[in-house]
């Protein structure tokens, strides 16, 4: 490639997940543009994603779509040092002789970056979504009625009562 700007997009769906054993996201449709700078001694990576991947209720257990929105950049610096443990987040080091670099497992690494840590259905504008009848059933299996919950929490622990009496 020529030094300065070159552009790149990629269709993200269900097959690109397939390739990664553990992957937290198992389908999704998700679009990223790669734009890269070739300079003199190094590579910038500039990935931008917009889409929607499927994930799994942590309540209900029902699929749901995840609004996904993508914006990374990492920089890939050349080097003849025979040593390339510099790698650190946002910089890989390459010798001078590689001429590809697979940006695959960036962009996996991403959209995995933007699941959120608690994936929840029953959030406003997701309510279509969650499965009524696996929350009633378990609700049913937890052996406490909502009623009794309730009781409980605002019953005082007598410990507590005690410790109040203190001041």
């Amino acid at each position: 490639m020529k030094l300065g700007t070159h552009h790149f997009s990629y269709k993200i769906d269900s097959r690109f997940f397939d390739e990664f054993e553990y992957s937290l996201v198992k389908n999704g449709e998700v679009s990223i543009d790669l734009e890269l700078n070739k300079q003199e001694t190094m590579l910038i990576l500039q990935f931008t994603g917009k889409g929607s991947i499927y994930l799994t209720c942590d309540r209900c257990v029902s699929e749901f779509p995840s609004v996904l929105n993508i914006d990374e950049r990492q920089i890939v610096k050349f080097t003849d040092d025979e040593n390339l443990e510099d790698n650190t987040e946002e910089i890989l080091v390459l010798s001078k002789n590689e001429h590809e670099i697979d940006v695959a497992p960036l962009i996996y690494e991403y959209i995995n970056l933007a699941v959120p840590y608690f994936n929840r259905c029953d959030e406003p504008g997701m309510t279509e979504w969650c499965d009524k009848e696996m929350l009633d059933k378990l609700e049913k299996l937890s052996g406490a009625s909502a009623e009794e919950t309730e009781q409980n929490n605002t019953e005082a622990d007598p410990r507590w009562e005690a410790l109040k009496k203190i001041k």
